[in-house]
């Protein structure tokens, strides 16, 4: 098993966040795993993105060239990583913020509303969780309940009060793949 991941959008988006989910997560199951950030000068508003990988092999390195899945989260991310998605792979696109179209046939293609599902529990900033409960029941790269866990730990201890809504929103991502 290796999922080779890119997550990417506008600092503030929660980008280095899921990365940190899933890379933690990874680690309470004891899988290998490797998260290289990356963001320009600004952090609110600037690019950035994440690299992810969990493998059930030992890491060589932390650069990704071929995405097996890459996570969008704005318009010009779309644009970078959808070409370098490798075939057979999985995008999964903000379609709340991304109006652009796909053309590519030969990968898995997600489109979800995820400001709108966000604003439906209540929490806008649980944007990303419903993108990563997508991600998650669609790979079954780690396990919601490692996410959850691992929330613990990148959330700080006064944003601990967040984790119950993040946990519904992981849920409705996940409610959308079985869909």
């Amino acid at each position: 098993m290796l999922h080779e991941i890119i997550i990417a959008g506008f600092g503030g988006q929660g980008v280095m966040s899921m990365g940190q989910l899933i890379a933690y997560s990874g680690m309470l199951e004891d899988k290998h795993v490797s998260w290289l950030p990356s963001y320009g000068p600004e952090q609110r508003g600037g690019t950035a993105n994440a690299s992810v990988i969990v493998s059930d092999e030992p890491v060589g390195s932390p650069v990704i060239s071929r995405p097996t899945a890459a996570i969008v989260l704005n318009k010009p991310s779309f644009e970078k990583f959808e070409p370098m998605i490798r075939p057979g792979g999985v995008l999964i696109v903000n379609s709340s913020l991304i109006d652009s179209k796909s053309i590519r046939d030969d990968i898995t293609i997600i489109e979800v509303p995820a400001s709108e599902l966000a604003n439906e529990l209540g929490e806008s900033r649980v944007a990303n969780s419903i993108i990563l409960g997508v991600f998650i029941a669609l790979t079954k790269a780690v396990s919601e309940e490692s996410v959850i866990e691992s929330l613990k730990k990148v959330l700080p201890e006064r944003r601990h009060n967040l984790i119950p809504v993040n946990q519904a929103a992981l849920e409705k991502g996940a409610e959308l793949v079985v869909q």
